[in-house]
């Protein structure tokens, strides 16, 4: 599809979103906000606030950054409420306010959905746009719910010959029904273990549990972001290395260089603080310290897991680099994070490819590509 005439390309950008990824989602949308290029494309911001609610958000940049552990970005639900409506060519956006007859902003190109975690990242809203006939930037509704699934993610990724790690899967009702059961399970996986949501990101509900001691506490936690959840051994003495995938404009896929991801001060391992507030002690090597065989190697394989899970447009592909040398997948993001802070972007820039160029190759790929079955 080419862009339309006599018009800018409409965007709209929706984020926010009703996970716990919820402010990590806005200080992305500011990220990609303030990089569109406002001479080529007409910008609409769209907030989905914690409890659905869908609403014409600022096109504020600075609204919607971290200003501290206490100060996390939200969509303000009291803004005007606006719908995505079918028309006869696609859909286009209307806002309903108060004592006033409904709005119309127009139809829109494509959507940039800047969602993290359930309810966005998982495959929902690229479903919806699926039925309503809208170009959108990043995966589609299986990628997209393979991605987000860890415990689904690591099947797929291990039907395709990829390396990962050993895990199980605990639900809710595995753990209320019999945790005696569930204990011995995961003292068969073997100590130290990372408990997670399987649905989640941004390291939120992980935790480290070092002992059999410290096992309750930590499924708890992560029960309270995800009623299914991902227990898997840690990989030891491992580095933390990263690659970014992307879809080139011909069809072809492109890797970054890798990077790695180095934790200091009082931080075991990536977790929330150290990801994005500023003054954490984390460490980031872009590009990274790896001999050459080793980086074609992880680029080799970032974009087989890519190819693995049915991506299109982007992904990051996380990696351990064991002890002894091989690469082992850990997980891979439909939709990682585009803050000041975020690898992905790093990458690309040091692979020559600065952020708005990014945002820009990521718009152009989904107005070139059509929905439905592909």
């Amino acid at each position: 599809m080419n862009e339309p005439t006599g018009r800018r390309t409409r965007v709209a950008v929706v984020f926010g979103g009703r996970s716990s990824e919820h402010a990590i989602s806005c200080v992305t949308a500011g990220s990609v906000l303030r990089a569109l290029d406002r001479e080529r494309y007409d910008v609409i911001p769209i907030g989905i606030a914690p409890d659905g609610r869908w609403v014409l958000e600022a096109d504020d940049p600075d609204r919607h950054e971290i200003k501290g552990p206490d100060q996390l970005p939200s969509v303000d639900a009291d803004r005007s409420p606006v719908t995505l409506t079918r028309t006869g060519s696609g859909a286009g956006l209307v806002v309903s306010e108060p004592a006033a007859p409904p709005r119309e902003l127009g139809e829109v190109d494509v959507v940039f959905p800047l969602l993290h975690g359930p309810w966005g990242e998982d495959g929902t809203i690229q479903g919806m746009l699926e039925m309503a006939g809208v170009r959108y930037v990043g995966a589609g509704v299986l990628a997209s719910a393979v991605g987000m699934d860890k415990a689904y993610m690591k099947v797929v990724l291990a039907a395709a010959g990829l390396p990962v790690l050993p895990s199980i899967t605990v639900t809710a009702r595995d753990w209320a029904g019999d945790p005696e059961a569930v204990r011995k399970r995961v003292a068969d996986l073997g100590y130290p273990a990372f408990v997670k949501p399987a649905r989640g990101g941004s390291s939120i509900g992980i935790a480290k549990a070092h002992t059999a001691d410290e096992l309750d506490a930590a499924i708890d936690g992560a029960l309270r972001h995800d009623p299914k959840i991902l227990v898997e051994v840690a990989a030891e003495g491992a580095r933390e290395v990263e690659c970014g995938v992307l879809e080139t404009l011909d069809g072809g896929v492109q890797t970054t260089l890798p990077a790695e991801i180095r934790i200091t001060g009082d931080h075991e391992f990536y977790d929330f603080e150290a990801k994005y507030l500023p003054e954490e002690a984390t460490e980031l090597d872009v590009p990274a310290d790896l001999p050459d065989e080793t980086a074609a190697e992880l680029r080799a394989l970032a974009a087989r897991a890519f190819l693995a899970v049915g991506c299109e447009g982007l992904a990051r592909v996380d990696f351990f680099l064991m002890p002894d040398g091989s690469l082992v997948v850990n997980e891979l993001n439909t939709m990682p994070g585009f803050t000041p802070l975020s690898m992905f972007p790093r990458m690309w820039a040091a692979t020559g490819l600065d952020y708005p160029a990014l945002v820009d190759r990521l718009v152009t790929l989904a107005l070139q590509r059509g929905t439905g079955l592909r």
